[in-house]
């Protein structure tokens, strides 16, 4: 099951959210979240956090108590992690993350720090990027525009390995360590494919425009093997 979780900050345009929702079995908006869900004519499942980020409480009185689950601004999970914990409990294998671009460097940094954890998202989408988390027997297969930008990083404690197609400095054979990064690839032609045996990576894609997202219809550019 996929579970999306809109969060506040930038996000893609309403008609690509609305595309990338299509496909999910669990939508929950964290906070301010249900603005970027309500503004592509969603409704979710669920509004989960402490709601302070919110324009106006009274969007909340449109939905029955039990959808609303609020939360003391005091407390250990923030709301994009309460939202995932959410998707998890429901049973959402596969978790995607809307929003959360630009806004504040250490809200920046949190959501970053998540794809570091044994139990993390799969995706992350904000208004210019696509951000992948790649572990071991899985393959990106994905069309860019010549030149796009690719930017790697390893996760987790490796050791890392992983294989790549179409880009201008193949991964093939790099030494990963904690720290490194392999920053502004370019794509030379298409599928861009990067391929993982072992370890766990981030890969920072270009978002590409509703209808051209292989994800948002079939879930097609992200390959378990």
């Amino acid at each position: 099951m996929r579970g999306i979780a809109f969060i506040g900050g930038e996000r893609p345009p309403p008609e690509h959210c609305a595309a990338l929702a299509a496909g999910a079995n669990c939508i929950v908006a964290a906070d301010s979240g249900l603005l970027a869900a309500e503004a592509a004519g969603i409704t979710p499942h669920w509004i989960i956090g402490d709601m302070d980020s919110l324009d106006d409480p009274r969007r909340l009185e449109k939905y029955p108590p039990e959808q609303v689950l609020r939360w003391p601004p005091d407390k250990d999970d923030t709301d994009t992690e309460l939202a995932l914990k959410l998707l998890w409990e429901a049973g959402c294998g596969e978790t995607w993350l809307i929003g959360g671009g630009g806004g504040r460097l250490d809200h920046l940094l949190a959501i970053s720090a998540l794809f570091e954890r044994e139990k993390a998202p799969n995706r992350w989408l904000t208004a210019s990027n696509d951000v992948r988390r790649v572990i071991p027997g899985e393959s990106i297969r994905l069309d860019l525009p010549p030149g796009s930008l690719v930017s790697v990083f390893p996760l987790g404690t490796g050791p890392w390995h992983v294989v790549s197609g179409s880009l201008k400095w193949p991964l093939n054979g790099v030494s990963w360590y904690r720290g490194y990064a392999g920053i502004s690839n370019v794509s030379t032609g298409n599928p861009v494919t990067i391929d993982v045996a072992a370890g766990r990576f981030l890969v920072i894609l270009p978002r590409i425009e509703a209808g051209n997202d292989d994800d948002s219809r079939r879930g097609g550019a992200l390959i378990k093997e």
